[in-house]
């Protein structure tokens, strides 16, 4: 893979600070252009912008592409929930699914909350992280005739209370929406949600699994 900075005046250093300010923190982008002016790094926010859909799902694959590889992830329990997102005025659904310790494996942005919606995401994820032993959903119909077709319903568990884990994961995508003024179309929320997903876990999942030299390299 060629260097991703090659013609860039600027640092990575900069430019992987600038990405995981607007990504992790619920900032506007001349909020990023100002606190990083108080740095003396001196950039418009067209180039927070910029780089932060040229860079991010980069450093959001790695991030994902390094979870695979070390298994940063359990097969135990699996929580399934999806939320209401508004574009242009239209709903839009977003699924999403974590373990049992919050860890958010994969996002999926979606115009329907039907069958065939909920079946895709399922197999993406099952693609991706393999079978859990059990997956908590809410009573919608989708989850169960998916797991009837994908022949995983006998681990299928439904119910309100239990799936308080995927209902909380959602909350700082929920934070970072409001501070974005939302979304123009379905394909920039679901590139925004991979990224946020991916580097928002980083930071605040794995930080009672490592020890202190860990979460220093990881920043």
């Amino acid at each position: 893979m060629p260097i991703p900075f090659r013609y860039f005046n600027s640092s990575p250093e900069v430019i992987r600070l600038t990405v995981m300010m607007y990504i992790r923190y619920p900032l506007s982008l001349r909020q990023v252009e100002d606190l990083l002016f108080e740095r003396s790094i001196d950039i418009c926010h067209e180039t927070v912008r910029f780089w932060w859909n040229r860079f991010g799902p980069m450093f959001a694959a790695e991030i994902r592409k390094r979870r695979i590889h070390h298994r940063s992830y359990s097969h135990w329990r699996w929580h399934l929930d999806e939320i209401f997102v508004r574009i242009s005025g239209e709903t839009h659904y977003l699924w999403r699914a974590a373990d049992h310790e919050g860890e958010v494996l994969e996002v999926f942005a979606t115009k329907r909350r039907d069958r065939k919606a909920a079946q895709k995401f399922i197999k993406r994820t099952m693609k991706r992280y393999g079978r859990p032993w059990a997956v908590v959903t809410d009573r919608l119909r989708s989850y169960g005739t998916s797991m009837k077709v994908i022949g995983n319903v006998d681990h299928q568990e439904c119910g309100r209370w239990p799936n308080n884990r995927a209902e909380n994961s959602h909350q700082p995508f929920r934070r970072r929406e409001g501070a974005m003024a939302r979304f123009r179309d379905i394909k920039t929320l679901q590139k925004f949600a991979s990224v946020h997903t991916s580097i928002h876990s980083l930071f605040n999942h794995d930080r009672h699994l490592n020890c202190r030299d860990i979460l220093k390299q990881n920043r």
